[in-house]
């Protein structure tokens, strides 16, 4: 089985495909050939050893469908794709564009539906929130200076901002907000959320739903070190029925199909699971649902391949996992090579 994986860069602000392409390895059902889909030549991923065996460009999203759709033929005449597994927000919308195409080309993909994609986005989630008693802080969307000031006034400092698909950053004070403002618009464009700042501890959520409103698997994190940029650099696996039990609440009313990470604030004022965001796609720290032993991107090939299981709950806890970085030493041949051909053969 052929299966070829997007978002292999695993800098400061990983990517999801490293961790789904360990997580697919190391599953002892099948033994796929993995691909790695790139948008630069310096993601790490195409250099670590026993991950992808072979690594291809494909065009970013803001280049068109066409273009993506003809990059990706290309590499199914070569490769004989079997599926394809985005794992980037900013790729969705093209891929399940694409589906259709790509499952009448022989590729199958597992997506969420347009309107429940929709729905998560971080200008519409508090809606959701509100029509299904999901407790969720205030926040504000906003497009310009004039109403980012006055907004950030009404929710009170400090404040959290938000980009539209990745990034945020608490500010203290009105020369912190502005600042931040015009980083997130100048790297992800409008509009830019304003959300209410809740002083607790940092829970996540990493799931797969069947699109039925049932919940496949999920695997509960608490988070132990956070950088600045809000990523989870540690964390260990937790139990706890509330944080799950709003999990699937949340998959059932909006009927999730796919892998999604949903991020929780406890709050210290009131102690309730504040939801705060929905990543509509698998987190960086997918590998911990292996190590816990609830292996959620095999199970998500499973479902793509129409098999019956009963879809498992328990998990391990106290599994934790710490990231690392190291230098990749590799041989200038191999960026040039695939710097110069858009691709490159592993031995992996």
């Amino acid at each position: 089985m052929n299966i070829a994986v997007t978002g292999l860069n695993a800098t400061d602000n990983p990517g999801p495909g490293v961790p789904v392409i360990r997580c697919l390895r190391e599953q002892d059902e099948f033994t796929p050939r993995l691909i790695g889909l790139n948008y630069d030549a310096l993601e790490p991923g195409i250099y670590m050893d026993d991950i992808a065996s072979a690594n291809y460009f494909i065009p970013y999203p803001s280049n068109g469908l066409e273009n993506l759709f003809e990059r990706l033929m290309y590499i199914h005449s070569k490769e004989k794709l079997d599926i394809i597994i985005p794992t980037l927000d900013s790729e969705l919308y093209g891929f399940i564009k694409l589906q259709d195409r790509l499952r009448a080309a022989g590729i199958e993909t597992y997506l969420p539906r347009i309107d429940s994609l929709n729905w998560r986005g971080k200008d519409k989630l508090f809606d959701f929130c509100k029509a299904n008693d999901i407790s969720f802080p205030k926040n504000e969307v906003v497009t310009n200076e004039k109403d980012l000031r006055q907004k950030a006034k009404e929710l009170g400092y400090p404040v959290v901002v938000k980009g539209i698909f990745y990034e945020a950053y608490i500010s203290h004070n009105e020369e912190e907000l502005e600042g931040h403002y015009r980083k997130l618009v100048n790297k992800w464009g409008f509009p830019i959320i304003l959300q209410e700042y809740i002083k607790g501890d940092e829970f996540n959520v990493c799931a797969l739903g069947d699109g039925e409103g049932e919940t496949v698997g999920a695997v509960a994190m608490r988070k132990l070190y956070i950088t600045d940029k809000g990523k989870g650099w540690a964390g260990v696996s937790i139990s706890d029925e509330e944080l799950l039990s709003l999990t699937y609440k949340t998959i059932r009313k909006m009927k999730w199909r796919s892998g999604m990470e949903l991020e929780f604030m406890k709050s210290k004022k009131d102690g309730k699971f504040y939801l705060l965001e929905i990543n509509p796609r698998f987190p960086a720290w997918v590998y911990l649902t292996k190590a816990a032993g609830l292996n959620l991107p095999h199970l998500m090939v499973k479902l793509i391949k129409g098999e019956k299981f009963t879809y498992p709950k328990e998990f391990e806890i106290g599994k934790m996992f710490v990231r690392c970085s190291w230098d990749l030493i590799t041989d200038m041949k191999q960026f040039e090579n695939i710097t110069v051909n858009g691709e490159m053969t592993n031995n992996g």
